[in-house]
């Protein structure tokens, strides 16, 4: 029993190595695995569907399944594209040197205080003088090769990485239950049952967690949508969008929905004063504050605790690590990961308590 608990330390350091070495192949498989997962009862449903008395190939219905994610993809393009487009047009139409009249008087006024409270011994204007320089400075030194190069270079890698995703994924469904099957045949024939259970346990964690993210979108979109519809603000689907997709970044995706939801706001409509930008902005702020006492009331506690069957103490500390780790990737995939490690240990636990196997052993 002890031999087995050595070797299980030392498969999951070196498993943790590698996938901190190779965290590219990693990524990618994580990626294949939750993409495999939702498009599976898709493509189950098409395989099984009948044509002339005979099954849709399984390749036919993978292809299909890509085609209906495409589809999918390209229909929330074009919901934002009149917003990039409407936003390319006020760029366009703005008078720099009018607003680069209108930056003195705030910077003044700010240069005015320092030199009256003594904090600054500069003489007047040299404030406004010295924010220009540095901004001159910061646009002459950038490099336009080096610009061009790494826009290349992350094209590339995100074409690569797209690529490879669409690889594993298309495997994945087409073996159907492959990387499971592989993963067993590596237990030995003492431990197969409860790595059996173990794995069972994990996949209905897993997908209870993926289908209650995806409700959390759907109703945060629909609450959303319809909320800032009520209250006149334009791209009301794209700001809703946007604020479903960003709510999966935990605690800093809620902020991040609001403000894009405001800038859009102000940025495309027509406002005469400050009261009127005011009011928009506290229907805005209503309307996400609506939805996150929704998301934090009845979505998190359904789709964490429930699902997941964490404490929600723990999940806190998790996705605190998850961002420390791994940045907003982290965060959002720091549950899932802690899920399969928290469950496979708990599991094996009870096993070595309640199995003869290892009560013999040891």
């Amino acid at each position: 029993m002890q031999r087995f608990f050595i070797y299980l330390i030392i498969f999951i350091a070196v498993f943790l190595l590698f996938g901190w070495y190779f965290s590219n192949i990693t990524l990618y498989l994580i990626l294949s695995l939750i993409l495999a997962a939702l498009l599976r009862p898709l493509t189950n449903r098409l395989n099984d569907f009948h044509v002339m008395g005979q099954h849709i190939p399984r390749w036919t219905a993978i292809l299909v399944s890509y085609i209906a994610i495409i589809l999918f993809l390209v229909s929330i393009g074009l919901l934002f594209f009149p917003l990039i487009n409407n936003q390319i047009s006020i760029l366009s139409s703005l008078d720099y040197e009018e607003l680069y009249e209108q930056a003195k008087i705030p910077i003044s006024r700010l240069e005015d205080w320092l030199i009256n409270y003594q904090l600054i011994d500069s003489p007047r204007g040299e404030l406004f003088d010295q924010i220009q320089k540095t901004l001159l400075e910061t646009i002459a030194g950038i490099d336009i090769g080096k610009f061009i190069s790494s826009i290349i270079n992350t094209a590339s890698s995100l074409f690569i990485g797209l690529l490879a995703v669409a690889f594993i994924t298309f495997f994945l469904l087409l073996e159907n239950g492959l990387f499971r099957r592989n993963v067993l045949n590596l237990i030995p024939n003492p431990y197969f049952e409860l790595s059996v259970a173990t794995f069972t346990k994990v996949e209905k964690l897993l997908s209870n967690y993926l289908t209650g993210l995806f409700i959390q979108v759907i109703v945060i979109f629909s609450i959303a949508s319809l909320g800032l519809t009520f209250a006149g603000v334009e791209y009301a689907l794209t700001i809703a969008l946007f604020a479903s997709v960003a709510n999966l970044i935990p605690y800093a995706g809620p902020i991040l929905g609001a403000s894009f939801g405001i800038i859009v706001g102000i940025s495309t409509g027509d406002y005469a004063g400050s009261t009127e930008i005011n009011y928009l902005i506290f229907k805005i702020l209503s309307v996400f504050a609506v939805v996150q006492i929704t998301d934090n009331i009845l979505l998190q506690p359904l789709i964490f605790s429930k699902s997941v069957k964490a404490h929600p103490l723990e999940i806190f500390v998790v996705i605190f690590a998850g961002a420390k780790i791994a940045g907003v990737l982290g965060m959002i995939f720091a549950i899932p990961v802690y899920t399969i490690f928290r469950v496979s240990i708990m599991e094996f636990y009870q096993g070595y308590r309640s199995y003869q196997i290892f009560k013999i052993k040891s």
